[in-house]
């Protein structure tokens, strides 16, 4: 591996880890915090920040060896992605544009896909 993709890779798992850690820690507030719901739909929104979690800790998991891990990367954003739309579709809808919806909506249909264009180029590089 050269120095230059020795540095890309290093540079790759470093925003992975730091953009997993809006996930991961959301997850965990949203499992131990519920947002104001009573009974089975603060069961629902435990299970949906479970999901969160997972998807962070699934993100953090692919970064030791990122650059084989394409496929991975590329199905966890996919599901990032359709609930950014369906988060979008929820403005066009009528939910209020919250600063914590609009940042949500930026790492969904911004941060994450790029970090996966990131890792194809470092993937066909390797």
């Amino acid at each position: 591996m050269s120095a230059t993709t020795s540095l890309a890779k290093r540079a790759a798992q470093a925003s992975f880890a730091v953009a997993g850690i809006v996930p991961v820690a959301a997850g965990l507030w949203g499992v131990l915090q519920p947002l104001g719901a009573a009974g089975s739909l603060m069961n629902h929104g435990r299970y949906l920040s479970g999901l969160l979690l997972g998807i962070g800790l699934a993100f953090w998991a692919a970064i030791p060896g990122i650059e084989r891990r394409t496929t991975w990367v590329r199905v966890l954003t996919a599901v990032v992605v359709v609930g950014g739309l369906c988060r979008g579709v929820g403005l066009l809808l009528g939910d209020p544009l919250l600063p914590s919806v609009a940042g949500a909506l930026v790492m969904e249909l911004g941060v994450t896909p790029l970090l996966c264009f990131w890792q194809g180029r470092l993937a066909s590089r390797g």
